[in-house]
């Protein structure tokens, strides 16, 4: 299988570095994580928050609001994370002052 050759030379490539590689930085995991978002809305719509909650995926009190308006399933899909203040500070800073449960920035600063 070519695929489990890949994962072995990928092994044996990094195996002599151990835990010598710094992590990313908070902000450049931030930066990634959006453009992946914005990727990934290029396909289609995101699922919406009711779906994210049934699936288990946690989400921040900003998204929580939205999520318990009565409004359809089409307002409750966009990336809301565009317009928080969380994803402009964690873009900007490599240990921004956010602390909201469940905010995908917050665990890159925590990572």
């Amino acid at each position: 299988m070519p695929g489990l050759d890949d994962d072995r030379k990928f092994r044996d490539l990094f195996a002599g570095y151990g835990d010598q590689f710094e992590r990313a930085p908070s902000s450049l995991k931030a930066r990634l994580y959006t453009n992946f978002v914005h990727k990934q809305r290029e396909g289609g719509a995101l699922a919406s928050l009711d779906r994210s909650v049934a699936s288990g995926q946690g989400i921040c009190v900003f998204e929580t609001m939205v999520q318990i308006a009565p409004v359809g399933e089409k307002p409750k899909s966009p990336f809301f994370c565009q317009t928080c203040h969380a994803r402009v500070l964690a873009e900007h800073f490599d240990h921004p002052p956010i602390f909201w449960l469940n905010c995908p920035y917050v665990k890159f600063k925590e990572s």
